[in-house]
């Protein structure tokens, strides 16, 4: 679980495979599809592709001469499952200092 997260944040901390992802959200695209927003070689696309297939968060698949791209939900949601524990946290936090301001507040 720990290394398919560290992937996915590794895959994510990318802003080009970030716009891929975006894209992908839409519908299956080709890796040249992908490739012609950023003015890239498919080589390029290619590389950014094979970052996010090896964390999970999208699969290949060839039809013809084309290799389409979809995006996988699950590590998302595992990521986001992750991320909602620390947003728990803080907002717990934030809740107190709120108390804790209003409570000074009423003693003056």
């Amino acid at each position: 679980m720990v290394e398919r997260l560290d992937a996915t944040f590794h895959a994510l901390a990318d802003p080009t495979r970030r716009a891929m992802l975006a894209e992908l959200a839409l519908g299956e695209r080709s890796v040249g599809a992908l490739a012609e927003p950023f003015a890239m070689s498919f080589a390029g696309a290619s590389k950014h592709v094979k970052v996010l297939e090896a964390a999970g968060l999208v699969s290949r698949r060839k039809a013809g001469r084309l290799q389409l791209c979809r995006i996988e939900a699950g590590p998302l949601a595992e990521a986001n499952a992750w991320l909602g524990q620390w947003a728990q946290l803080w907002s717990d936090r934030l809740d107190r200092l709120e108390m804790l301001i209003n409570a000074g507040r009423g003693a003056s």
